[in-house]
């Protein structure tokens, strides 16, 4: 016990040393006096007044109901099975006009209309049948709209009905689409 008590005093006294030996006194400290006293007698320079502070304003984004920069303005022309061309519009359509009267299957689903055959007159005249949901049978010529969705009628073959709609894209704008409803054949009896 009596040699750990001896190292732990020897380990005391030479971390004294150690730590005292870095100070060193000096006398004579007039040129520091003197430093600190020219330093003071400066003029002080002025303190810049702090920002003034604006308040946050948030931004509300309204373009996004304008045509989209990075869709081409050029207008797709599309050709379809039957030689039917038509545009194909990425975002730049107008909207469709709702002052416009509205035809009484445009109250119906593309799904709930049914074509059931066609009807012709003359050399320009034909007619596709519908049949409604409601089991009513309507003749719709190139031209007319249907569908819930402005869907107008481009041409009538034997064999579908050719249209496009034109819906919302979901962003304010408005795109078109091509879509048809084809005949649906009879079962035999």
């Amino acid at each position: 016990m009596i040699k750990n008590s001896s190292h732990k005093a020897l380990l005391v006294g030479i971390s004294l040393t150690l730590s005292l030996s870095g100070c060193v006194w000096i006398d004579n400290t007039d040129d520091l006096v003197r430093y600190v006293a020219d330093v003071q007698a400066r003029p002080s320079r002025p303190i810049k007044s702090l920002p003034e502070f604006e308040s946050y304003e948030a931004f509300v984004y309204e373009g996004s109901a304008l045509r989209n920069p990075f869709v081409a303005i050029v207008k797709y022309v599309v050709e379809d099975d039957d030689g039917i061309s038509f545009e194909l519009d990425l975002g730049n359509t107008p909207a469709p006009d709702e002052a416009r009267f509205k035809a009484y299957l445009e109250g119906f689903s593309l799904n709930d209309l049914t074509m059931v055959g066609t009807i012709r007159k003359g050399k320009g005249g034909q007619w596709a049948l519908i049949v409604d949901a409601n089991g009513e049978i309507h003749r719709v010529a190139a031209g007319d709209y249907v569908g819930l969705d402005h869907g107008q009628v481009l041409k009538i073959t034997a064999q579908k009905i050719k249209l496009i709609e034109t819906i919302s894209n979901g962003r304010g704008g408005w795109i078109t689409r091509p879509r048809s409803i084809e005949i649906v054949e009879s079962k035999g009896q």
